[in-house]
């Protein structure tokens, strides 16, 4: 794991922590509604880091490299290249079935042909 991302980790568990401590302090004075808001902020906090977590620790099973890494820049070029030539072939195809479609019609209205 980057080191910039466990310290950004590190962060959303502080400011977590930090807001569920809040909420003890912000329902003393009968706050109900700080109290819930700082409770809702310490979830989503919570939720926000194990989830960077989870995906980091995902990434290093499965053995991508990280962000940033020289590696993981030219495997997306080379991945955006294959898009590229497939969307390309896609467009030539789809390209050439609409001639097709439009010669088919252009010979059901000609004058000259003669209806079964």
């Amino acid at each position: 794991m980057a080191p910039k991302t466990r310290f950004w980790n590190a962060v959303l568990v502080v400011v977590s922590a930090g807001n569920l401590g809040a909420v003890w302090f912000a329902a003393q004075p009968g706050e109900p509604l700080h109290a819930t808001v700082h409770a809702a902020l310490a979830l989503g906090f919570g939720l926000w880091a194990q989830s960077r977590i989870r995906f980091a620790d995902a990434r290093l099973v499965a053995g991508l490299p990280n962000h940033g890494s020289e590696l993981e820049g030219s495997m997306l070029r080379d991945e955006v290249g294959d898009v590229r030539r497939e969307l390309n072939e896609v467009q030539e195809r789809l390209d050439f079935a609409e001639r097709l479609l439009s010669q088919a019609r252009e010979g059901e209205r000609s004058p000259g042909r003669r209806e079964p």
